[in-house]
C-alpha cells in the first residue's frame, strides 16, 4: 500500500514537472519581429508579372513598321541580323534577276528594231544569243525575279510571325514551380531503368 502511494506520488510530480517544462513562459515569446526568422520557417513569395495581352499585337507592328523592331521589343536583339540577313537576301537576288532580265530585254528590243550591236550578239554574222535564246532567258528571269519576291514577301511574313510568338511564350510561366520535366531512375532491384515524365506543381 505504501509502495503505491509512492508511485502514484512519483507519477504526479514527473507529470507535473514534464507540463511545467512544456510551457512557454509570456514573458520569454520574443516581441521584437525585427529579429531574423529561421530559414526553416521562410517562405519564398513568387511575384510575377501581370499579363499584356497587347504586347503580341504591338511585336506584329512593330516588325510589320521595321523588320526587326518587334524582335527588339521582345528582347531578342541576336534574332535583328537573322531577319536583315534573310530579308536583305531575297532583295538581292530579286534586283539581281530583274537587272539581268532588263539586259535581255533591251536586246530583244534592239533585235526587232533590226540592231545587231546589242552584247548578246558577238562580233560575227550570225548572233552568239539567238532571238530565241533572248525569249527563254527572259522568261526564265521573269520566274526567277517573281520566286525572289515571293520569298522576301514570305520572309518579312515569317518576321512579323516570329515576333507576335515570341511576344505570346515570353508570358508564359516557366518558372520551377510549374513544369514539365522528363525523368530518368535507375531501379536497382530490378536492374531496369524507368523513363517518364514529371509534372511538378508548387503553390
Amino acid at each position: 500500500m505504501p509502495n503505491n502511494r509512492l508511485y502514484t506520488s512519483l507519477f504526479f510530480i514527473f507529470f507535473a514537472s514534464f507540463y511545467a517544462f512544456s510551457q512557454t513562459p509570456a514573458d520569454s515569446i520574443p516581441t521584437d519581429t525585427s529579429k531574423e526568422i529561421p530559414e526553416e520557417l521562410v517562405v519564398d513569395s513568387i511575384i510575377r508579372k501581370p499579363m499584356n495581352i497587347l504586347a503580341p499585337s504591338r511585336a506584329a507592328f512593330y516588325s510589320a513598321v521595321l523588320p526587326g523592331l518587334g524582335q527588339a521589343y521582345n528582347k531578342k536583339y541576336w534574332k535583328i541580323p537573322i531577319v536583315y540577313a534573310a530579308i536583305g537576301t531575297g532583295v538581292y537576288f530579286y534586283l539581281d534577276n530583274d537587272k539581268t532580265y532588263d539586259r535581255y530585254r533591251s536586246a530583244y528590243k534592239r533585235r526587232l528594231a533590226g540592231f545587231t550591236d546589242d552584247e548578246f550578239y558577238g562580233d560575227g554574222t550570225t548572233p552568239r544569243v539567238s532571238s530565241e535564246g533572248l525569249i527563254r532567258a527572259q522568261n526564265t528571269l521573269r520566274r526567277n525575279k517573281e520566286l525572289a519576291l515571293l520569298i522576301t514577301i514570305g520572309l518579312y511574313a515569317l518576321n512579323i510571325i516570329d515576333a507576335n510568338v515570341d511576344a505570346h511564350l515570353l508570358q508564359y510561366n516557366l518558372d520551377e514551380n510549374l513544369a514539365l520535366k522528363p525523368h530518368f531512375k535507375y531501379n536497382e532491384q530490378e536492374n531496369s531503368t524507368n523513363l517518364g515524365m514529371t509534372l511538378n506543381f508548387k503553390f
